[in-house]
């Protein structure tokens, strides 16, 4: 396509927004009617055992505490695996990608929010604004139900405001640290005061008595500033315009952008009205985005290693209670990131034990078209057995769910025809999971393995066993 027409293809995906249904309970049709039902039915629960303090109406209500506990950790894993297989399927990968950059900007735990409606809610919003207008999305968040709880926004009033939302609209969204004072946290606090979203009726409503409708002064000037004021403000400081390109600089290309760089982004960022297709494109298109030092030198993130891994093995999907476990074991969990910075990426995604886990996921995965004769004829079944003898229920769903996993079609992958010529398959297989080329040296211990592995017929077993050797080596960790 060349390298314009490839970049816009990209930015411009015909796939549309809502090419993927939501699960059931997660359709906003619906949604908050549920929402609004549950409410109420909670309250009346709750008032019943207030009044009759008997062991049986305390034990019904613990009873129904517990059932609404488990039916939103049901909606929670279900969420999950729809956004993971939204992941695998796009056709829109660098929205999908995007998606994923801006849960982690403005990053939302579903331990606290506790209702996985308002976080798929939310991922539509970032999916809907993925290359969109950067300042559009920040007045969103003001008013997303789930930012709202994570932040605490939702019990912020005139008189008590809480600092947490003003602190990070600043600190983690817009600005970056050393770009404002405490004073300016204090006095944006009291201008986000009176934000409430009304579960009864699914929406976010600025309740004037309980809004702060004094002056404020905030980055030296003087109103009686609402939320939305204040955000206009942040777009006015100069650190606005160079925040977020150097963080989609960091999140595409290496962690460090040069200066020249990040002023050239900034400018290009403000000129377009905070667009950040605007910054995308010109990342894409630039010559040190191309560049050898740069180019597969990135450590791949655990949702991208996963995805990644699933496309070039060409699959429909991960083997049943994987998907979330494998997550738990290489450390970012979707819907879960560990606070309201997000992940450390980078070399934070690789110690001794996620290294560990990042092989036996390959061997779990690679290994599962194994057929019961080639087991017999001497399968290598360690990371089964490493998965059976982990710790706690991550572990055993893993192994349950692998069991009846079939896994790749080697077949497909690697036709009978080419595993005659070890050379070729081993380039083949090169080609599919690094796409690019190998140094000699590595590529020479790929192809002395195939060679050592081909007998009479070269077994899907023995396939298997070459992919997951080349997804154990340090290479197939970059991107």
């Amino acid at each position: 396509m060349g390298r314009e027409a490839a970049v816009e293809a990209f930015l411009n995906p015909r796939e549309p927004l809502d090419a993927f249904p939501l699960p059931a309970w997660a359709d906003p049709k619906t949604a908050f009617v549920a929402m609004r039902e549950n409410f109420a039915e909670r309250r009346k629960a709750r008032m019943a055992a207030e009044r009759d303090k008997s062991e049986a109406a305390q034990k019904e209500f613990r009873m129904q505490q517990q059932e609404a506990q488990r039916e939103s950790r049901r909606q929670g894993f279900e969420g999950q695996g729809w956004w993971f297989g939204r992941l695998m399927h796009s056709q829109a990968p660098l929205r999908e990608k995007m998606v994923l950059f801006w849960h982690d900007h403005f990053a939302t735990s579903i331990q606290k929010v506790k209702q996985p409606a308002l976080l798929l809610k939310q991922n539509q919003l970032f999916r809907e604004h993925a290359f969109g207008d950067f300042k559009a999305l920040t007045h969103a968040m003001l008013r997303d139900p789930a930012m709202m709880l994570y932040l605490d926004t939702q019990a912020s009033v005139k008189g008590k405001p809480n600092e947490n939302f003003a602190r990070e609209v600043m600190e983690l969204f817009t600005l970056g640290e050393g770009n404002y004072s405490e004073n300016d946290i204090k006095e944006a606090a009291r201008a986000f005061t009176g934000y409430r979203f009304d579960r009864r009726e699914g929406e976010v409503v600025h309740v004037r008595f309980q809004w702060d409708g004094g002056e404020k002064t905030v980055f030296g000037k003087t109103g009686n500033f609402n939320g939305d004021q204040v955000i206009d403000l942040l777009f006015e400081q100069e650190a606005a315009s160079e925040y977020l390109p150097k963080k989609l600089w960091k999140y595409f290309v290496e962690d460090e952008a040069p200066e020249p760089i990040v002023k050239r982004l900034a400018e290009t960022f403000r000129e377009s009205g905070f667009k950040v297709e605007s910054v995308l494109r010109e990342i894409f298109s630039s010559r040190a985005f191309y560049d050898s030092t740069v180019v597969r030198n990135q450590i791949k993130s655990p949702i991208q290693f996963l995805i990644q891994m699933s496309r070039e093995l060409e699959l429909d999907e991960l083997a049943a209670g994987h998907v979330t476990a494998a997550q738990v074991q290489l450390g970012q969990v979707l819907f879960l990131p560990p606070n309201v910075a997000g992940w450390d990426w980078g070399k934070a995604w690789i110690n001794t034990n996620t290294l560990l886990s990042r092989y036996n996921i390959a061997g779990i995965v690679t290994k599962g078209a194994e057929s019961v004769d080639e087991q017999e004829a001497g399968g290598d079944d360690m990371m089964m057995e490493m998965a059976k003898q982990g710790n706690g229920p991550m572990a055993r769903m893993m192994a349950r769910g692998t069991q009846s996993w079939k896994g790749p079609d080697y077949e497909k992958l690697a036709p009978r025809a080419l595993r005659e010529d070890p050379e070729r398959l081993v380039d083949s297989l090169i080609a599919r999971l690094f796409q690019a080329e190998l140094g000699s040296k590595q590529r020479a211990i790929f192809v002395d393995y195939a060679k050592a592995k081909k007998g009479a017929i070269f077994t899907n077993h023995e396939v298997a066993e070459l992919c997951h050797l080349m997804m154990s080596t340090p290479h197939y960790q970059l991107a």
